[in-house]
């Protein structure tokens, strides 16, 4: 049985339980909100550093330990399989040891893969290196939105919720940050320098999780701590203590339900969970995880990895020659994506889901056309303003990503699960993920040598139109639902569907 001051953490200041004022109590709660998820975000921040560094990053690895083209693009690539492991383990890791020692786990095994791969002395220990640092990636992809929505009150839960992938954004621009101001250091030290310093963060990120979070009221009822969950619910309602026995009710509800659920599968535990999502779904449960899965195939098949990790190879294919240039080129593309990031945090709540996502892809789908266009032009007859283009529209690409298959998917997908399933439901969502991710980092070299460039972009540019249709044809909405809610949305058969946005 776990100590009260273990599950709730109190170096975070509780909210006054007298507090009358809605208003007040309502922004107490809020503010203590948005500090778990500020905390937690941090994974994300680590996650983001680690993915975009290599980046440029790899040509000095190329230099320093005569890795070669096919080497590389196996260890970029292998690492979203990597992350597929953690991704598959730290849903049996949430709903086991709770979701704020998770993220603690997973701050530990960050700062071993950045320590072990910044320490390499040949390729096989920058394997092992990147080996550890991928699962700690998928550990930190499904714990932070699991965390997210179930510490958020609904009203704020799309704002807080898109936390976790601005925290992610910042972290690429960081990376590529470091990159350009290391790259004038000897080869043998410059990325050792900027893989090491992602192994600092973890070492807070641990500390913080064990010391200031709390666990999340949802899992304290899922396990029986029911006074402990209120403890947490009053914390972040700012101690509206009708608020506090609404909700309270409503989620003792759903695990009950769950339960029941349970014992009619005719198991329980575990493999019980895998079972109701993978072998005998409900009808609800089997659509939002088609739901799930479709967003994860179409984020990753737009080809966001291939200019995450092979912007300066992109660039450099459409005549941008120099190295400060093409590292400035890939700085503006981390800079445009992380400042379009905020859109969501504060348009989530008021647009919808279903806006968002549709006024995404197709700004996703018109950049990519105009990329590949440029691309193709550069190829016969190099000239300035199809680099100049080419620059542009990449940067437009991570802006319409940006507003909405960038942070949208992750908060949509956490939300819509029920509560028993919904750790290793995020679980198999983001493990489908990184599959994609994968195969597009490691194809990519192989795709654009055999299709040229501007037709690798073409294929990416269709994937999000189809991506659109996906959008329009399958997804409800969920704006201003409670996560006890969702079940019942998605149980419907025709759910009502609003008109796109203009």
């Amino acid at each position: 049985m776990k100590e009260e001051g273990d599950l709730e953490s109190p170096l975070l200041p509780a909210a006054a339980a007298g507090d009358d004022d809605g208003v007040t109590s309502s922004a107490a709660g809020s503010s203590f909100a948005l500090a778990c998820a500020l905390v937690t975000s941090v994974t994300s921040v680590i996650y983001g550093y680690n993915r975009g560094v290599m980046s440029g990053a790899q040509k000095f690895v190329q230099g320093d330990l005569a890795v070669s083209d096919a080497q590389i693009e196996v260890l970029i690539g292998a690492t979203s399989i990597y992350s597929l492991v953690g991704s598959l383990a730290a849903g049996w890791a949430c709903d086991r040891a709770g979701r704020r020692r998770t993220i603690a786990l997973a701050a530990a095994m960050f700062f071993a893969g950045s320590a072990a791969t910044a320490a390499a002395d040949g390729y096989a220990a920058l394997v092992a290196g990147q080996l550890v640092a991928g699962v700690a990636s998928g550990f930190g992809l499904v714990v932070a939105p699991v965390y997210i929505a179930e510490i958020a009150p609904p009203s704020s839960r799309g704002f807080l919720s898109s936390i976790p992938e601005i925290a992610c954004n910042s972290g690429i621009l960081l990376s590529y940050i470091a990159d350009f101001a290391l790259a004038g250091l000897p080869v043998s030290l410059n990325w050792r320098l900027m893989i090491g310093i992602g192994g600092v963060p973890p070492l807070f990120l641990a500390a913080a999780a064990l010391l200031a979070m709390p666990e999340t009221p949802r899992w304290l009822v899922l396990h029986g701590h029911h006074d402990d969950a209120r403890r947490v619910l009053a914390r972040t309602t700012g101690g509206n203590a009708a608020l506090v026995d609404r909700r309270l009710q409503e989620i003792v509800s759903s695990v009950k339900e769950s339960s029941k659920q349970q014992e009619a599968a005719g198991g329980g535990g575990s493999t019980s969970v895998w079972r109701d999502i993978l072998v005998r779904p409900t009808p609800s449960v089997r659509r939002v995880l088609l739901t799930i899965l479709g967003l994860q195939f179409f984020q990753q098949a737009s080809g966001v990895a291939a200019l995450l990790l092979y912007a300066p190879r992109v660039f450099h294919h459409v005549g941008v020659t120099s190295e400060h240039a093409v590292l400035g080129a890939t700085i503006l593309l981390g800079v445009t994506k992380t400042v379009s990031i905020v859109v969501p945090l504060f348009l989530a709540d008021r647009l919808g889901r279903r806006p968002m996502l549709l006024s995404s892809a197709s700004g996703m789908a018109v950049s990519l056309l105009v990329l590949a266009f440029s691309l193709h032009v550069s190829s016969s007859s190099p000239a300035w303003w199809a680099a100049a283009t080419s620059v542009a529209a990449a940067a437009l690409f991570m802006a319409t990503f940006s507003l909405g298959f960038g942070p949208v998917i992750w908060m949509y997908g956490s939300e819509i699960l029920p509560l028993r399933l919904r750790a290793q439901g995020t679980g198999i969502g983001t493990a489908a993920n990184r599959v994609i991710s994968a195969l597009v980092g490691m194809t990519f070299i192989s795709l654009y040598e055999a299709v040229g460039m501007a037709g690798t972009f073409y294929l990416f540019a269709a994937c999000s139109a189809a991506a659109w249709v996906f959008v329009y044809a399958c997804l409800p909405e969920t704006k201003g639902k409670s996560l006890e809610e969702m079940e019942a949305l998605f149980d419907a058969a025709q759910p009502s569907l609003p008109a796109p946005a203009s």
